[in-house]
């Protein structure tokens, strides 16, 4: 994990991903929101799923949406919560992004760390 310090500047498509995680969460008012990153550049957004016969984090779910539309593998994943990140779903985008930055940010979209492999 490497820290962040504040006024780090990230590249614009990796800032977009965050963006679009924060924006999937506030649009279900989930618990969480992620978006991934393909090789080709095509991102994929979920928001936490949480039903009574089915729960499924952001992230696990945006890599899932990604590998069912093609995906061969990522470049970045994005995680927008409250919450540290859990080591399941740190292993789900790892499947497929083995060398991809995972970018864990708050609530309010300011950027709390960049976990490397």
């Amino acid at each position: 994990m490497s820290d962040v310090a504040p006024g780090d500047i990230l590249d614009p498509e990796d800032q977009k991903i965050i963006t679009l995680a924060r924006s999937s969460r506030a649009r279900v008012a989930a618990s969480e929101g992620a978006a991934v990153r393909d090789e080709t550049g095509r991102t994929y957004t979920a928001a936490a799923v949480a039903l009574p016969s089915l729960r499924l984090s952001a992230l696990r779910l945006a890599v899932a949406m990604a590998v069912s539309s093609g995906a061969e593998s990522l470049e970045a994943a994005a995680l927008v919560s409250d919450k540290e990140p859990d080591p399941g779903d740190l292993a789900t985008v790892r499947d497929l992004g083995p060398s991809a930055p995972i970018f864990h940010a708050g609530t309010d979209g300011v950027l709390k760390s960049t976990l490397l492999p």
